[in-house]
């Protein structure tokens, strides 16, 4: 977003914080966990970015709302019990 030079500087100040909230922090994505056990791979995610607090665990092509947060991961399993898509910070 383009900033004028007669925005306020309240305006900019709050811009500058909205960005940064974007930026979601630590690890973001575990390729290689595909094809590790689901409640593992938690565990294993969890460990690595404490700021994830929702894992959620779901069969592969649950549906899923396409809102972004930047403290939930999705696991992917199968109806065996392993991630087959890439964890990633969605």
């Amino acid at each position: 977003m383009a900033r004028k030079e007669n925005d306020g500087l309240e305006v900019i100040e709050l811009l500058k914080e909205f960005e940064s909230d974007l930026m979601c922090k630590g690890k973001l994505s575990w390729p290689e966990l595909i094809g590790v056990p689901t409640k593992l791979a938690k565990e294993i995610i969890e460990k690595e970015n404490s700021l994830i607090t929702n894992v959620q665990i779901l069969l592969n092509g649950s549906p899923v709302t396409l809102d972004f947060s930047c403290n939930r991961v999705r696991l992917f399993d199968n109806i065996l019990g392993y991630v087959v898509d890439m964890p990633m910070v969605r």
